[in-house]
């Protein structure tokens, strides 16, 4: 198994394919920006499958296509069907808007794609279009619908409170989730570049202590993925409630994952800049054991943890730019 210098194992790789979107969410990508990453940079097919199945040989197990939004990147599902035939690959999901979700649903669940988390904020109209910057939520309510239908292992609903912006949208989110058995998770908003570092969140241990009897929430120990999320039930089984709390009770400590970027940098954590480039290595013909080689140096790098509360200005990169 791979392990970094404080003893985590590392056994989760986020894979961003792209870090174009559809949308420009408020606390990610600012309207207008044309930064983006050139696509002759963008790691091919052949060399995210070699990168995965170097990660796979050294025992990680969980796998997520990320992006930006990954599902503008074209044959997508071609790419899950090679991931998911990996020897070593246990677990292959998928992070999206949903935009385009209702056309690639039911070819990334044929390709091996089992659980999908969807970015979705609110339900009301308005709201989306203010925090996306497009009349989207039609087209993400029909995605999640065609998902649900084809039946994928897991749905979770991925939503940043915000204060003052949809902070009143929550419990109608929770209703929404009960009623077709997705599972919600909060995320508190992380200042990653100036998009997030100007966007106001909730402190959610707050939030939990007003939801927990509103709900007669009690701890889950159910295993819904490998990412940080720390979950609720309620006593009857039909929801569940995930938080994401880097900034109110991080996770550092249990930290198993590291995240590649679509130029094939590989980032050790959001909020430092630990970072190792792997794409001059493929492109120069590397061995499998050169491959391996330079993932084991590459973690060592990871730091001991994030410094958001200390250091709030310190990661310039937008979320897009290392991969959600």
């Amino acid at each position: 198994m791979l392990s970094d210098r404080f003893g985590r194992t590392i056994d989760y790789l986020r894979i961003s394919v792209t870090d174009r979107c559809d949308l420009r969410c408020s606390y990610c990508i600012p309207k207008g920006f044309k930064g983006f990453e050139e696509p002759e940079n963008w790691l091919t097919f052949d060399e995210i499958s070699r990168v995965v199945a170097a990660f796979a040989r050294l025992g990680t197990r969980r796998f997520r296509l990320t992006g930006g939004e990954p599902l503008l990147r074209r044959n997508l599902p071609a790419l899950a069907a090679s991931l998911s035939a990996l020897p070593g690959v246990e677990d292959l999901s998928l992070s999206t808007n949903a935009t385009q979700l209702s056309q690639h649903a039911q070819a990334l669940r044929d390709a091996g794609v089992r659980r999908i988390n969807v970015s979705l904020d609110s339900l009301r109209g308005e709201c989306v279009t203010s925090i996306t910057g497009s009349d989207s939520l039609g087209k993400v309510l029909s995605g999640l619908a065609t998902a649900s239908r084809i039946g994928f292992d897991a749905i979770k609903i991925n939503m940043v409170p915000m204060q003052g912006i949809n902070d009143g949208d929550i419990e109608a989110m929770v209703a929404f989730c009960i009623e077709h058995g997705f599972i919600l998770r909060l995320i508190e908003a992380m200042p990653m570049g100036s998009t997030g570092q100007h966007t106001v969140g909730l402190n959610l241990q707050t939030l939990l202590g007003q939801l927990q009897p509103r709900f007669g929430l009690l701890p889950s120990t159910a295993s819904l993925g490998g990412g940080p999320a720390r979950y609720w039930r309620t006593p009857d089984g039909k929801f569940t409630l995930g938080l994401i709390t880097p900034i109110s009770q991080h996770f550092c400590a249990t930290c198993n994952r590291v995240r590649l970027s679509v130029d094939g940098t590989l980032y050790m954590c959001l909020g430092q800049e630990e970072r190792f480039e792997l794409r001059p290595l493929l492109r120069a013909g590397c061995s499998d054991a050169e491959l391996e080689a330079a993932i084991r140096a590459a973690i060592e790098l990871k730091p001991e943890k994030h410094e958001f509360l200390e250091k709030p200005a310190r990661v310039v990169r937008f979320m897009s730019m290392t991969g959600g």
